[in-house]
């Protein structure tokens, strides 16, 4: 194959792929193996020029590389549509009575989610906040509680008054009798689901009035 007829074809090849990828991004390199490919053969010695073989290797590097990056889009679509019926997942908890037992708390630029519990009788409450090395952060006393669902209350910030980095958080629940006995209580959360929101692109289900990690849920059923 002449020098000519290889800059021909791949003059060819090129303008085709210029007019598919004009409006896209080359963050993968694409455009570069193209560009490397025709200033190897700008430059390449008249007396020693590429070999044919050469040069169709180089091309099926390239179709290669095209296929690649093919299989790249379709999977894309693939994790979009499976991220959409995760959507549709989700809103199937509308109108159902679930529980949920979680000790996570989420501190994201200063806001905390999650750490909802749930008391069946009126008791004195005391929570211990850990970081994810179970360092223990801050103790909470919200004193006396109704019975019913409740969210711990922590601004995020630990017992010295530093604001904490994001991240995930523990929570211990006690409660205290008269006698001054501190008695484990399981962070627990029942209640019929309202609704689906979405804090930092992560779903939560709206039970009483609180948020409610999907993960969290291990129970079911339905309302009534």
């Amino acid at each position: 194959m002449s020098v000519t007829k290889i800059s021909d074809s791949f003059a060819d090849l090129l303008a085709g792929h210029s007019m598919r990828e004009a409006k896209e991004e080359d963050p993968l390199g694409r455009d570069s193996f193209l560009k490397m490919l025709i200033a190897q053969l700008k430059h390449q010695d008249p007396l020693n020029p590429m070999e044919g073989t050469d040069f169709s290797a180089q091309l099926a590097q390239f179709s290669s590389l095209e296929q690649l990056f093919q299989m790249n889009n379709t999977l894309e679509t693939v994790a979009s549509a499976l991220g959409s019926k995760g959507d549709e997942n989700m809103l199937d908890y509308i109108g159902k009575q679930i529980m949920s037992e979680s000790d996570m708390l989420r501190l994201a630029e200063g806001k905390v989610t999650g750490g909802s519990f749930s008391l069946d009788k009126p008791q004195q409450v005391v929570i211990s906040i850990y970081d994810e090395i179970g360092r223990e952060v801050i103790t909470l006393y919200p004193g006396q509680l109704d019975a019913g669902t409740h969210q711990v209350e922590w601004n995020g910030y630990d017992r010295t008054g530093v604001l904490q980095p994001d991240g995930i958080y523990r929570f211990e629940l006690s409660a205290v009798d008269e006698n001054g006995t501190y008695t484990p209580i399981k962070p627990a959360i029942s209640g019929i689901v309202t609704g689906v929101t979405y804090e930092n692109g992560t779903p939560l289900l709206e039970v009483n009035g609180h948020l409610v990690d999907p993960a969290t849920v291990i129970k079911v059923s339905s309302a009534g």
